[in-house]
């Protein structure tokens, strides 16, 4: 053994044996039950994080059960990540000074899919330097046609199932990305603010939107209310247009807030949605929008504020209320914004694609309650998973982007005029109408060849399969659906279509998988739905155990950003202190669920570790030679009377690493990762190399204590081999054994 240990002589070498001995490759085994890990997928082109370095806990598992001989399979992933890809890429496109618009949908899908593809594999190379033992013979691509293939066909069975449904629904809008989000998906933001008093003749309202007062149907007061019982029934002028509108009332107004009097514009605001929906028919009340999803510009406004983004117009309009702006006052609010680009969300009604999540949810609650599947931690995580179940929303699966799987619906123009169409013409102008009004003017093909996007009334007829003629008129001038489906609808079958449901040997033998293994923020947007549709198409929940993680913060306890400045790039730490010392940090000291602190200094003390294990095996390889000198004869470590006439220490250091054994097989089926690696790291460097190793030096019968030190050495690496398993696997192939085998297949620690 070279005299000190350089992890990066080490790594790659031994990964590459790894791979050629198919170590990590599954194998079907009818006789035994399988133990099987999804990775949860990351973005395909994503260089890794330290989030990704937490596949450290599942790569613990993994080779903890196959050294038990389990029949085990890690199966890797990546995502084509929707609305993130497709954002990465509108942002490339912003600095070469273009936009999605410049582009037909066909167009910007391949430059999108180029885009992502090279860098697909990037994260593959990366989490090999991490040591993950990956069955990569079975990798999957969440873009592979027999993954969408499947995605589609379960889209269709939710549907004639009665579970999927379309509807015109007040949704979270990002003007910017251009998509639908759901409330799981936007962050809110405190802000300054003003609210402003508005004169409309007969009342006075307060309102942070001035500039959606074209867009007002109604006013609204609480009929508690005693300034305004007179008024009800009235009216009231909207300034700027001096258009009249009802004064009605509804007891979801607050009569303590602003003027007690709210202006009613159901198109831009969900609580004013949901009032308007009490009222539309008895006072004939309509919807107007003012804001233009595609592009986030004023629309069907005085032409002097058309074509203004919403700031803009918000300013206009105040600078021209003259005297019917009465007051302003600051307001501290809570602000809707979204989670990619930080753009203020824009609430709009539009028609969205949705599952029925009732009664998918019933069975997924219903199987962690009775056991089949187990959330660890349980007493933090079980009630965040219930209450959310519980009170379930209808999921909209339908994102208004071009960068994944399209929904598999189709419209006869002929039979639907209204549907709405964005294209390029042949000229490359964009073009915005509804058939009926722009077919006299553009012929089918240049429509279908510049298509951008599509927008169908809530109303619409449509078919579930592909065809060139329509069923009811015989038609030929059919387009499918622009909306893709939401990422988490494709990922929410990952068990399923990457162990090849329905049918092959896979899926038969390895579903359901044992564990699932992530972040806990990620419980509602993933698990929780892979749980509903993977009971739904199977009868089966998709795993047995859900273990879910903390984050990865900086020694201050501060979240890890880029705009903190506080990231730790993984790759550099295994760069500067080897894989097997990142990894160790991950899980040491760290308790069930709580955050993960990550330094430099951790990860440094860890690489001292691992400096201190190759020590000791260079020492005990020294002593032997030493004994073989001065003796004359090589030490027979297997037989059995080298391990006759033990002293007290001998035999205390044996009872402490039965001990140890025992501690650590509790401790990783109870997924107490830090307990486990604790326990290792206390006993070889305390008990065998502070005490036993120091002893060995003055003791006589060398034979005896070299033969016990071997025998407890060579477990601690099995043991430690989950954890740290590059040096392990190293010094295992220097040390006297048996046979050849590697580390990585050798069979787990038994009680001597």
């Amino acid at each position: 053994m070279e005299s000190k240990y350089s992890h990066k002589d080490v790594e790659s070498k031994i990964y590459k044996m790894w791979e050629a001995g198919d170590y990590f490759k599954a194998q079907r085994d009818p006789a035994k039950k399988p133990y099987t890990i999804l990775l949860p997928l990351p973005n395909a082109n994503d260089p890794m994080h330290m989030g990704h370095a937490l596949f450290t806990i599942e790569d613990i598992l993994i080779r903890y059960h196959r050294m038990l001989g389990d029949p085990t399979l890690w199966l890797p992933g990546g995502d084509h990540a929707g609305i993130e890809t497709q954002f990465v890429f509108e942002k490339k496109l912003g600095k070469e000074g273009k936009s999605r618009f410049d582009y037909d949908r066909n167009t910007l899908y391949e430059m999108i899919k180029s885009f992502a593809e090279e860098n697909r594999d990037l994260n593959k190379d990366q989490m090999k330097e991490l040591g993950f033992s990956l069955d990569w013979s079975r990798y999957h691509y969440s873009m592979e046609p027999e993954i969408v293939s499947k995605v589609l066909a379960t889209f269709k069975k939710l549907h004639d199932d009665g579970l999927v449904y379309r509807a015109l629904r007040m949704v979270n809008y990002c003007t910017k990305c251009g998509t639908a989000f759901s409330d799981l998906e936007i962050s809110h933001e405190e802000r300054q603010d003003t609210l402003y008093y508005l004169d409309y003749g007969t009342i006075q309202i307060a309102t942070t939107r001035p500039e959606t007062i074209f867009a007002d149907v109604a006013v609204a007061v609480n009929s508690k209310d005693s300034r305004y019982k007179k008024l009800i029934g009235k009216s009231a002028v909207i300034p700027l247009i001096n258009k009249e509108i009802p004064i009605i009332s509804d007891e979801a107004i607050q009569i303590d807030f602003g003027t007690g009097a709210l202006k009613i514009t159901p198109a831009h605001d969900p609580t004013d949605y949901e009032i308007w929906t009490r009222h539309k028919d008895e006072q004939n009340l309509p919807i107007i929008e003012t804001v233009d999803r595609n592009s986030g510009r004023m629309m069907n406004v005085p032409e002097k504020y058309s074509g203004m983004k919403v700031n803009e117009a918000r300013k206009a309009v105040v600078n021209d209320l003259g005297k019917s702006l009465v007051k302003t006052e600051p307001l501290t609010h809570t602000v809707s914004v979204c989670y990619r680009c930080g753009t203020v969300i824009e609430p709009m009604l539009t028609p969205q694609w949705y599952v029925k999540t009732k009664p998918l949810a019933e069975p997924a609650i219903k199987a962690v309650k009775s056991g089949k599947t187990k959330i660890v931690p349980e007493k933090r995580f079980e009630k965040m998973y219930f209450d959310w179940m519980e009170n379930i929303l209808d999921w909209n699966i339908s994102r208004q982007i071009v960068w994944g799987p399209r929904i598999p619906v189709w419209y006869c123009l002929e039979c639907n005029p209204n549907i709405k169409l964005n294209f390029i013409d042949k000229n490359g102008k964009r073009v915005v109408g509804s058939y009926g009004r722009i077919k006299s003017d553009y012929g089918f093909e240049e429509i279908k060849n510049g298509l951008q996007s599509l927008s169908a009334p809530i109303d619409a007829t449509f078919s579930l399969q592909e065809t060139l003629k329509c069923s009811k008129c015989a038609g030929e001038k059919i387009l499918q659906e622009t909306d893709t489906f939401d990422t988490w609808f494709l990922s929410g079958q990952w068990p399923l279509t990457t162990l090849g449901y329905p049918d092959s040997e896979d899926f038969k033998y390895f579903y359901p998988t044992f564990v699932m293994d992530t972040l806990w923020d990620i419980l509602f947007f993933w698990v929780a739905r892979m749980m509903m549709l993977g009971i739904y198409m199977t009868g089966e929940v998709p795993f047995k155990v859900i273990h879910l993680h903390a984050r990865v913060v900086d020694k201050f306890g501060q979240k890890m950003s880029k705009s903190k400045g506080n990231t730790i790039n993984p790759l550099e730490m295994v760069e500067k202190y080897g894989a097997d010392a990142l990894r160790m940090s991950l899980v040491y000291g760290v308790a069930p669920a709580a955050d993960i602190v990550m330094s430099d200094d951790k990860v440094r003390s860890m690489r001292n570790f691992a400096n201190k294990i190759w020590n000791i095996a260079r020492f005990f390889l020294m002593e032997t030679d030493k004994y073989k000198e001065s003796s004359g004869k090589d030490l027979d470590f297997y037989s059995n009377e080298q391990y006759s006439g033990l002293n007290e220490s001998d035999k205390k250091i044996i009872d402490d690493l039965n001990a140890l054994i025992k501690s650590v097989d509790e401790n990783l089926n109870k997924y107490r990762f830090a307990d486990a690696a604790e326990g290792i790291y206390h006993f070889m460097w305390d008990e065998l190399a502070s005490k036993y190793l120091e002893d060995l030096k003055s003791r006589e019968d060398k034979d005896v204590a070299l033969s016990v030190f071997r025998h407890v050495f060579l477990n601690c690496l099995k043991l430690l081999h989950p954890f740290m398993p590059f040096i392990t696997e190293e010094i295992w192939s220097h040390l006297p054994k048996k046979t050849d085998t590697p580390l990585i297949i050798s069979t787990w620690p038994t009680l001597l």
